[in-house]
């Protein structure tokens, strides 16, 4: 047992960090491993068995699925079209009947354990929630609150948090430095407040939880991973802690956060989703996960030695974006702890573990794009030493999950190139040897029919089993009456905006494979409304695609436009439906109709209302520096920030810095600092020196720069 050890903290520094408990983390090797290194984990029977269960019944579907469409083009022979078409039903079914029997497995498990242990964990846990150009005030507020609920417990002896900035932007620092402040004024939570911000963000969040783990990780056994937009109730978080004490063995214990707050339509339909379909796929992923599980990145536990042991992540060789960082580095962490002998386990079964969905198509698409990147990367990660078999397969999931859609367009591509050939080409009726009867290419419409219908079954099996589920739930009392009108909702939301969905991810792929880097953007947050020009430009492509498919089906037949029009539709309306599925108003019509309604939105945790109470208090008692020339007219606050600025991340002695040199000519030209772009803002914020020299002499007044 690792007992509750307190990191010697210096109270004569300034900085609001405590004294660094160094641990080494070495770059892993992706070639070679030793596999007699690793130790072996007991107790896989069960999950052993899950996955051939979970085998042999997506084996079978999909054989049986693929003979009923081989049925179906067979008659009268195959053309080339029809074998192209039959290989890629083969790749999608496979993928659809596999994502339909996890659950299906999990839906027959049902609930796994629940009881917890008792007390605060005897061993200390870091609590760390990295951020890049967010608004601190419901970062920290969101941080506070679940620091303030572990403390109400009283197990806040145990736990600290570390905000992790890695911010660029001069504001946002500026206001981070100034509500950290007033957080560690308070006198229950205040002494467990820390904060470092990186003057450079190398290798971005994977890099900022190193540079962590390397410089305080050997005074803390576990660290909680956080979003953020995240948010874990005390009774989570402490459990977490207790389950880590109780197994030696464990390296990750990821849990399965719900989405929470969404304000739009599509905020709602991925919440939705979330609470409703979310349990039963999880419990079906922890049967066959067993101890070789997944990590998403964040609301998960980690045992701080098996990270630095097993989880450096070196650089990839050549260029993005198949080479250089490893963006997607959560998945291959899991996989390098899992390859060192630690489980890697689902905690599916802990309530109060929450985050929020992107507002808009523009966000969820943006996002997407850095996923796609991260996880077609994984497919050089394939071959890497020593990997357990399931994270292998996690790897190739990752890769599949965004190949799925170029996949299907292809697929749909073809069924068009089989109407337009049958439209185009007049029926061989003689052929070359003799014959009484004609030939022509023929499919089985009835079969065909029959096949549609089940493959929309096993489509949709996992949404049903997730309905069925959920209707068991107490917590589902008063929103039962809603539920199916929820779930005809996000089922004609989610077939709209799939084809839009399916456009960008296989955008993304072309853009990928000629070698565009998708580079490393701040997400909003906020349900704003989308300027109508800004949905128009990302879009168009969208509605051009859906008019000349629609015109080219049209052409052809009819009864080809009428059935891809659900497809279509989606892509011709793409503008108008972006606009409804992010506008905040209409999702506040949907709650009052009742649609997509979650019990969490009926009686919301008291965490999400303890959060807003943090932060509306921290800006109220912040007082931040708007820019530069206030921050040097306020000396307190140019002391603090001096005091905070981070040596090991800054800029070394004689290293050249294009935006420090830039800014120090207009300032030795005579501009202001108010003359300075962002980037020259941010590294004149990021050199003593500089600051030192623009800093007013005692008694004088501060020269031109200006304020607001």
């Amino acid at each position: 047992m690792e007992q509750l050890t307190l990191p010697p903290r210096d109270r004569t520094a300034t900085a609001p960090l405590p004294a660094e408990a160094p641990l080494e983390m070495p770059v892993q090797s992706l070639d070679r491993y030793d596999r007699a290194r690793r130790r072996r984990l007991r107790g896989e029977t069960p999950a052993r068995l899950a996955r051939l269960v979970l085998g042999l019944t997506a084996l079978a579907l999909t054989a049986w699925l693929v003979r009923q469409m081989w049925l179906v083009l067979s008659v009268g022979g195959m053309t080339s079209v029809e074998q192209v078409m039959l290989v890629l039903f083969v790749i999608n079914i496979a993928w659809v009947a596999f994502g339909a029997v996890s659950p299906l497995i999990g839906f027959l498990l049902g609930p796994g354990r629940r009881a917890g242990g008792e007390g605060p964990p005897r061993s200390r846990t870091a609590l760390l929630m990295p951020t890049y150009n967010e608004d601190p005030a419901p970062v920290l507020g969101a941080a506070c609150a679940m620091l303030r609920d572990i403390h109400a417990r009283g197990a806040g002896g145990a736990f600290d948090l570390f905000i992790l900035s890695d911010t660029t932007r001069p504001d946002v620092w500026l206001d981070e430095q100034a509500l950290i402040d007033a957080a560690r004024g308070d006198p229950d939570i205040g002494p467990h407040v820390f904060y470092r911000h990186r003057g450079r963000n190398a290798r971005r969040k994977a890099g900022n939880i190193a540079d962590w783990v390397e410089r305080w990780g050997g005074a803390y056994p576990f660290m909680l991973v956080l979003d953020a937009d995240s948010l874990m109730e005390a009774d989570c978080i402490i459990e977490l802690a207790r389950r880590m004490e109780a197994d030696e063995t464990l390296g990750i214990l990821q849990t399965s956060p719900q989405l929470i707050g969404g304000a739009t339509p599509l905020a709602r339909v991925q919440q939705f989703a979330s609470r409703v379909y979310g349990p039963v796929l999880s419990r079906g992923l922890r049967a066959w996960f067993g101890n070789a599980g997944n990590y998403w990145g964040h609301n998960a536990i980690i045992r701080t030695r098996a990270f630095a042991d097993c989880g450096g992540l070196p650089e990839l060789p050549g260029k993005p974006p198949f080479g250089g960082l490893i963006l997607s580095h959560d998945f291959v962490e899991a996989a390098l702890i899992r390859r060192g002998g630690y489980a890697v386990r689902m905690a599916d079964d802990l309530p109060g573990s929450y985050e929020h969905a992107p507002p808009n198509l523009i966000e969820l698409a943006g996002r997407d794009r850095r996923w796609c990147q991260g996880n077609l990367q994984h497919a050089r990660l394939l071959g890497t030493a020593g990997l357990h078999p399931l994270s292998r397969l996690h790897l190739f999931m990752g890769v599949m999950s965004y190949l799925a859609s170029p996949l299907w367009l292809l697929f749909l591509l073809a069924g068009m190139s089989l109407a337009l050939h049958a439209y185009l080409v007049p029926p061989d009726y003689f052929l070359d040897q003799w014959s009484l009867f004609p030939d022509w290419p023929r499919i089985d419409p009835e079969r065909a029919m029959l096949l549609f219908g089940i493959c929309m079954l096993v489509l949709y099996l996992p949404k049903l089993l997730g309905v069925a589920t959920f209707l068991r739930e107490r917590a589902a009392h008063g929103v039962r009456g809603t539920v199916f009108l929820g779930l005809i909702a996000e089922i004609l939301l989610s077939a709209l905006v799939a084809p839009i969905m399916m456009m960008a991810q296989s955008s993304a792929i072309a853009q990928i494979l000629t070698g565009r880097d998708s580079g490393w953007a701040a997400q909003a947050r906020d349900a704003d409304r989308v300027p109508l020009p800004l949905l128009w430009r990302f879009h168009r492509r969208h509605v051009l695609a859906g008019i000349v498919l629609a015109v080219a089906a049209g052409a052809i037949s009819w009864r080809l436009l009428a059935w891809m029009s659900p497809a279509l539709l989606g892509l011709v309306l793409a503008v108008p439906l972006s606009s409804f599925m992010g506008s905040a108003r209409a999702g506040r019509r949907m709650a009052r109709l009742g649609l997509l309604v979650t019990p969490e939105e009926r009686t919301p945790p008291a965490l999400a209302a303890a959060a807003e109470r943090e932060a509306e208090w921290l800006r109220a008692h912040a007082e931040p520096p708007a820019d530069i020339a206030c921050l040097l007219a306020d000396p307190a606050a140019l002391a603090r920030h001096l005091a905070w600025l981070d040596p090991p991340t800054s800029r070394r002695r004689g290293e050249p810095d294009a935006a420090l040199a830039s800014a120090l000519l207009k300032l030795a030209d005579g501009f202001g600092p108010d003359a300075l772009d962002p980037r020259e803002s941010f590294a004149v914020l990021c050199s003593p020196p500089t600051l030192a020299g623009l800093a007013p002499k005692r008694g004088r007044r501060p020269g031109a720069g200006g304020g607001r």
